[in-house]
């Protein structure tokens, strides 16, 4: 049986991985997810890299990194934001998991039939067939990462690089975060038109 003395001497250690192992449950409830939606741990082509660089290649979200990973940093500071009122309540470590859990479940709504179906017909990404598994993974990495910069960089900084990002992206690949979001829930032509290169 455990002692009183025992037991206090564990719980804190659990309390302490718990939330790693949240944000573990999460990561594995998203390929389980998205391997029940079919999609391939990795691209089709057989091989793996670590990062594919052309935006309008097929290989694009078919790796582990690509440009738009950099999207997924600013899912990381959206939901520091959005999570920074439980600041008081809630400690780092279980915003994190819970900022990692959020990423999983738009990753697998972002891989349904429905949202792929919406990029090929009112955006750019005609070809778009899904997220790899593995870039899934990387965009989890990505968001996680942009979690904590957000921490550490403060709110007017963290904003401050949201907007140069953005531009960064808009003028790299025609495209962002914001942009994204907006063709995927009101697609402008004008704007579809000029991503195209027509």
């Amino acid at each position: 049986m455990w002692t009183g003395k025992r037991r206090a001497h564990i719980l804190p250690g659990v309390r302490r991985i718990l939330p790693w192992l949240v944000a573990a449950a999460a990561v594995a409830g998203t390929v389980y997810g998205l391997q029940s939606q079919g999609r391939l741990w990795w691209c089709s082509c057989g091989y793996l890299l670590p990062w594919s660089g052309e935006p309008a290649s097929s290989d694009t979200s078919q790796h582990l990194s690509d440009p738009y990973s950099l999207t997924h940093v600013l899912h990381g500071f959206v939901f520091y934001g959005l999570l920074a009122p439980l600041a008081g309540s809630l400690a780092l470590s279980w915003r994190l998991s819970l900022a990692v859990a959020l990423e999983g479940v738009w990753e697998i709504v972002e891989n349904s039939e429905y949202v792929i179906r919406r990029y090929r017909e009112g955006t750019a990404a005609l070809g778009y067939e899904g997220d790899a598994i593995v870039n899934s993974l990387g965009d989890m990495a990505a968001c996680a990462l942009g979690f904590v910069l957000a921490y550490h960089l403060g709110a007017r900084r963290t904003l401050a690089l949201f907007l140069v990002m953005e531009v960064v992206l808009i003028a790299w690949i025609r495209d962002s975060l914001l942009l994204n979001v907006l063709m995927l829930i009101y697609p402008v032509e004008a704007i579809r038109t000029w991503q195209m290169g027509l």
